[in-house]
């Protein structure tokens, strides 16, 4: 077994009772946890560990399922509760084999609220190589997938908002997030800086009067600039002020566009036509990406 653990911790307003139904029923702790897709519990009887199964569909036609045990509850005096998960899949495809971990649910006297946490580790599947993929890519994603869930049921219990309608917007936004940092970063480059596209050169012609060779100088400029704004759509953390921003810069660039030359109105993809699709989308995304859910307002570490 790994010795590496993922820890998330989230402060939650609301009840130890609320928390652990939403998170020990089956049927309620699948539509908020987007590292399952289904978890369905197995008959069993009296004095055994409650056994399940479980799914995650990677795309419309592969899946992996496993199982698990629950294989021990515990209550304290003061009211922490606490229960112990043991998992795994014989499935090949799957990056784990087998691992083990726990909930926890601690009252918090200052708030009123409740300290929902867990900690788990598992054994990566495919030896070495697996290993050196778990460290890289599957384990930092598995450790944000579940911080991104206990925020979504921190929202459901605090907000009242459905698993489902925040996912939809969660996924909206970063689709849009990709979307135009795409957009940006391929117009800055493409037409601008590596082929310098005519038509490039004799808008800006228009706006600028220099040299050509100042001109192309100026053009790589505006490429960067442009190119720099795509990376910003990845690493700034409030989309919505990128969408509201964008909301005055296309209408802009639109009415730059056709100051310059307005036959541009009758081209085909015209600069009218693509920037009030543009601006559309960024109208949806201020929409769509209020209060989205993060991972960020997890702790991701043991305290002390």
């Amino acid at each position: 077994m790994s010795k590496k653990e993922i820890y998330v911790e989230i402060e939650i307003d609301g009840a130890i009772g609320d928390i652990w139904e939403k998170s020990q029923n089956p049927a309620l702790h699948e539509q908020w946890d987007i590292r399952f897709s289904s978890i369905t519990y197995l008959p069993k009887k009296k004095n055994d560990v409650q056994k399940f199964t479980y799914t995650r569909k990677i795309l419309p036609f592969v899946e992996i399922s496993g199982w698990g045990e629950s294989v021990g509850e515990h209550t304290k005096g003061d009211g922490t509760k606490s229960s112990s998960l043991h998992f795994g899949t014989p499935q090949k495809i799957s990056p784990i084999k087998e691992g083990r971990g726990y909930w926890q649910y601690i009252p918090n006297e200052k708030t009123n609220g409740t300290t929902f946490l867990t900690s788990y580790r598992y054994e990566p599947n495919y030896g070495m190589l697996g290993k050196v993929f778990d460290a890289i890519l599957f384990r930092p994603l598995m450790g944000w997938g579940t911080a991104l869930s206990f925020d979504v049921l921190k929202r459901w219990l605090e907000n009242k908002e459905t698993p489902h309608s925040q996912y939809v917007r969660f996924f909206i936004t970063y689709s849009l997030m990709v979307f135009f940092a795409f957009v940006w970063m391929y117009h800055g480059l493409v037409p601008k800086i590596i082929t310098m596209h005519p038509e490039e050169l004799r808008m800006t012609g228009h706006l600028f009067s220099m040299s050509n060779g100042t001109l192309k100088g100026m053009l790589i400029v505006i490429g960067v600039v442009e190119l720099l704004f795509g990376i910003i759509w990845l690493l700034y953390r409030n989309k919505r002020h990128l969408f509201i921003l964008q909301c005055f810069l296309f209408p802009l660039l639109m009415v730059s566009a056709l100051l310059v030359d307005g036959t541009n109105a009758f081209h085909p993809f015209s600069p009218v036509t693509f920037n009030l699709a543009l601006l559309l989308l960024s109208f949806i995304g201020v929409a769509v990406s209020k209060d989205v859910p993060t991972a960020t307002t997890c702790l991701r570490k043991r305290r002390g």
